[in-house]
């Protein structure tokens, strides 16, 4: 059934909307050795990143390292984050970042660290808690009183979307909430994006990544908030990632696709600063804060089907989603439900379409608890769904889903 009330919405959004961004872009191959042409928007930065050994061994850092020397900027390498970063982690790098001098921050890798480092950049200089400041769940939802460092985002992964929207995904570990931030003042000040740096991702890595990014934008198409801007990054996105994903993943030295899924990822997350998702990201959301080990990008793919079979079903949102078939892959697509196959079909020649949720210790019995945590922490997405979505049908998107 067609809600009257969200069409109602989607149609005042395309007669009158604003659209606010503020971060200069750098994309292309070789960007990252041009970082010193660029102004910064300090003299010492926090660097943010994670331990692995990949951006040190496949001389990325180094790179960096020289072009902040020749833009004549100091340092400090904060290398602590994980891949679902956690509160306790945001606070020990602002800590690091005021005992250290650093005056704006560097998010180095993937949606993780470039994630931490907006949350650290807020709380460096803010007091009290970073969990004051959130939203939802048990946040306080108190007004960020200083505006937060700036924010230079490199990406090296192709997935979040993260250097081209303000949002910061953080976990609080004591009460298993992972919950979405953010606003204006921590959109990125400038991102690079260069596939180069992409070269050495795995290919599941690749795939997670990827089908992370056609989710925000086939979530922000279908978002009651969509709007013209947001169509038009949603529908690239899901284009680019429908011709060059699978081609990234089966040789992830294809520069070129590397590109197109870099271009679809950072245009992914220009829908998250336009539109944003709905609740299939709540979903998921809750299944990183209880099992930190899955990869989001599995968790997202793990549900799709099933859930965008209930979104065929429900019936409110036919003509998007056969615009989204067309353009991942299906040109003759006359349906809804030709997404469905057209979404089937890359996952399997992407090699991810056997993922079970049990591999990651998740039992058939613990699905009601996912659905709790996902409508008491992220709830509010629930709200930009094209239809209402029970408690009901997401365990029946779950169970479904379930292998």
């Amino acid at each position: 059934m067609i809600c009257i009330e969200n069409l109602y919405v989607r149609l005042e959004n395309k007669m009158k909307f604003d659209y606010y961004m503020p971060t200069r872009l750098l994309f292309g191959a070789g960007k990252l050795k041009e970082l010193h042409k660029h102004d910064l928007p300090g003299k010492k930065a926090l660097i943010v990143m994670t331990g692995g050994r990949s951006l040190r061994a496949n001389g990325y850092l180094g790179t960096l390292e020289d072009e902040l020397a020749a833009a004549g900027v100091g340092y400090s390498i904060y290398d602590k984050v994980t891949p679902n970063p956690t509160k306790s982690i945001v606070m020990a790098g602002a800590k690091k970042a005021r005992d250290e001098g650093c005056d704006f921050v560097v998010g180095f890798g993937g949606g993780s660290s470039i994630d931490a480092g907006k949350a650290i950049a807020v709380m460096a200089n803010n007091p009290g808690d970073y969990w004051d400041y959130i939203f939802g769940g048990t946040g306080k939802g108190m007004p960020v009183p200083n505006d937060p460092l700036p924010v230079v985002a490199i990406t090296t992964t192709a997935g979040t979307g993260t250097e081209a929207d303000p949002w910061t995904v953080v976990t609080k570990e004591e009460t298993n909430e992972k919950i979405g931030f953010g606003y204006d003042r921590t959109f990125p000040v400038l991102s690079v994006i260069d596939p180069e740096l992409m070269l050495t991702v795995p290919p599941a890595l690749t795939a997670y990544q990827g089908f992370d990014a056609l989710f925000h934008s086939t979530e922000g198409y279908l978002n009651v908030m969509a709007y013209p801007i947001s169509d038009a990054f949603s529908l690239r996105a899901i284009e680019l990632v429908g011709k060059s994903l699978a081609r990234a993943v089966r040789d992830g030295t294809d520069l070129e696709a590397r590109a197109d899924v870099a271009l679809a990822n950072t245009l992914s997350g220009l829908v998250e600063s336009t539109s944003g998702c709905i609740s299939a990201h709540s979903l998921a959301h809750a299944m990183g804060a209880l099992r930190p080990d899955i990869p989001h990008g599995a968790a997202l793919i793990m549900t799709s089907k099933a859930y965008y079979e209930k979104l065929v079903e429900k019936g409110c949102c036919d003509a998007r989603l056969t615009e989204m078939a067309r353009k991942l892959g299906k040109p003759d697509a006359a349906k809804p439900a030709d997404f469905v196959e057209a979404l089937v079909k890359l996952q399997a020649d992407c090699g991810v379409d056997a993922l079970k949720m049990s591999d990651y210790g998740i039992g058939y019995g613990d699905l009601p608890e996912y659905v709790e945590n996902a409508f008491d922490t992220m709830g509010g997405l629930f709200d930009l769904d094209p239809c209402r979505l029970s408690h009901a049908d997401c365990l029946e998107i779950l169970q479904k889903s379930y292998r």
